[in-house]
Parts: C-alpha cells; structure tokens; sequence
C-alpha cells in the first residue's frame, strides 16, 4: 500500500498538472470503484461535473481535490490504485484497469486506474479540523473529507505538535511498531517505513511503548521523518508496477532499504543477517544485533 512518500509524490504531480482544470465529463466504467460515494455512480458524476480542482491536499496517506470549500474529490489508492494525468483524453490509448475517467477541459484526462481494485474514488463534504489548522499539505483550509477526521497529522505535517505526539505514544501498551502503524495517532507510516525507522532508531518492532524513555521516542519519530523526507526525494518505493506517479513513473527508494525485504543479507550497519519475523498477516524485518527483542515481551 502507498505510504506518505508514494502519495505526496501524487499529490504533488496533481498540483502541477490539473489545479484550474475543469471536470468536463465523468466515465465511471466500474461502480465498484466508486462504491464509498454515498449516492452511487449517478450521483458522483453528476457532482463531478462541471466542478474545478482547486487545491491537492494530502494528509497521511489520503489525498484530495478540493472542488470548493464544502466538497472534495477523495482518493484512496489502497493497494494499486494510481492517478494518471493523460494529455489526451480520445487518444484510443485506455490502461487495461481504467475505472474511473475524469475529462478536463483542456481535452486531457485525469484517470483512476486500480488493478486490484481494492482503491476508491468519491465526493465527500468537507469537516472543520478540530484544531483550526490546515487540513494537510497543499492547502491553508482548516477543514478535512469527513472519512479524514478521525486520522492523526503526519510527522512531515508543520501543525503537528510532536511533543503531544512522544507523549501519546508512550502512554499506548503495545509494541512500538504497532503503534506507528496507528494512522489515529500518526499518520502516513506503513509496513516499509515502520522497519527503515525502527532500524535507524536502533529498537526492535516488539518493544513495548510505555518502556520507551522520551529520548527514545522522539528518536523514532525523527527516524521516521528522515526516512520518508528521504524516500519523498527519490519518488517513494516500487517493487512493481502497481504504484507509479501521475506521469507513469515508478519511486525508486527500494534499492535505498536497510531492512526492508532483505531477509538473510547483512545489516548495513553491523553484517548481521536480517531477520524476518510474521507481524500481523505481513512482513517485520530487523537486525538481531542492532535491534534485540525484548525478554518475555518486556524490556
């Protein structure tokens, strides 16, 4: 899934290419890419239509189009879902995964290709931010999607209030990875990211949070900001196909991972083989040297 490297790089080539566009006309080619939108094909055509982007919003890992002050275009990528800007919209040229196309009136197109489906386009009224802060990145406007509200500000976010954050973090009971992977008490870190930190920050996945010192947990907070102010630069991380920017083009953070996917090749840091444990339905990989687990689930 698209972690806040691989959505800020979308967000940032949709600012670039479709702010002051307007939606000429809607093709949804699968309901079922639009399935969140309460009122059902039909009526996020009829709500597109017509309607400007007017900012690129991103917090965490969601991303938006605002369409005005009350509405927005929210995208949920999921696990393959990408948005394609086309400079032609009848060039014969349709992805194999086209669900959803949006014209624009400059005869271009912004599509919502999605191979496996599991992503989601729809338009959703806009909610004050508790805080009356910006919403995200991209825009001054102190409101959010209402699917958004409920999703905690991200370390790249300059309104986060990081002392609240180590805080909050050490007062949760359960292992640090799992909370970094809690998008309500911060946002945009997934899978990929959580194990390039906790690498950097020298702690095992495992590690209970109300055992972290403060220095501890502000060490892991400011790995994480490294590590995907880092991956932001070089387009996030691909291994497939499946994530691409607006223009098509793969991250390529990937041959920058420490960890990640490295099972029994040695730690950058010390040559110890990397380990790979089972962590919720995934994939956790540490150092056994640099990262030691704690003794009976404690430290």
């Amino acid at each position: 899934m698209p972690e806040l490297p691989e959505v800020e790089t979308v967000r940032d080539g949709l600012a670039r290419h479709v702010l002051g566009r307007t939606v000429t006309r809607v093709e949804v080619r699968r309901d079922y890419s639009v399935r969140r939108h309460e009122g059902g094909p039909l009526d996020f055509v009829g709500r597109l239509t017509g309607r400007a982007f007017e900012a690129a919003v991103r917090r965490g890992k969601f991303c938006w189009l605002l369409l005005g002050d009350d509405e927005a275009l929210l995208a949920h990528l999921a696990m393959s879902g990408q948005l394609l800007v086309r400079a032609s919209a009848d060039d014969g040229r349709d992805h194999p995964h086209l669900r959803v196309r949006m014209v624009l009136d400059d005869g271009g197109a912004l599509d919502f290709v999605d191979q496996r489906t599991f992503g989601h386009l729809s338009v959703q009224e806009l909610v004050a931010t508790p805080d009356g802060l910006p919403g995200g990145a991209g825009s001054s406007l102190a409101a959010v999607p209402g699917p958004v509200a409920h999703i905690a500000r991200d370390l790249l976010d300059p309104a986060l209030d990081v002392e609240a954050l180590v805080a909050a973090l050490r007062a949760r009971r359960t292992g640090v990875k799992r909370a970094l992977l809690d998008q309500t008490l911060v946002s945009g870190i997934g899978n990929i990211y959580a194990d390039e930190s906790l690498w950097r920050a020298r702690l095992h996945f495992a590690r209970p949070t109300d055992t972290l010192t403060r220095p501890e947990a502000r060490r892991v907070l400011a790995a994480a900001h490294e590590v995907m102010s880092e991956a932001l630069v070089q387009g996030g991380t691909s291994f497939d196909a499946l994530y691409v920017n607006v223009n098509g083009a793969s991250g390529y953070f990937d041959r920058s991972l420490s960890v990640y996917g490295q099972a029994g090749r040695p730690c950058p840091r010390c040559g110890t083989p990397v380990r790979r444990d089972e962590f919720m339905n995934r994939s956790s990989y540490t150092c056994p040297r640099c990262q030691p687990r704690p003794r009976n689930g404690r430290w």
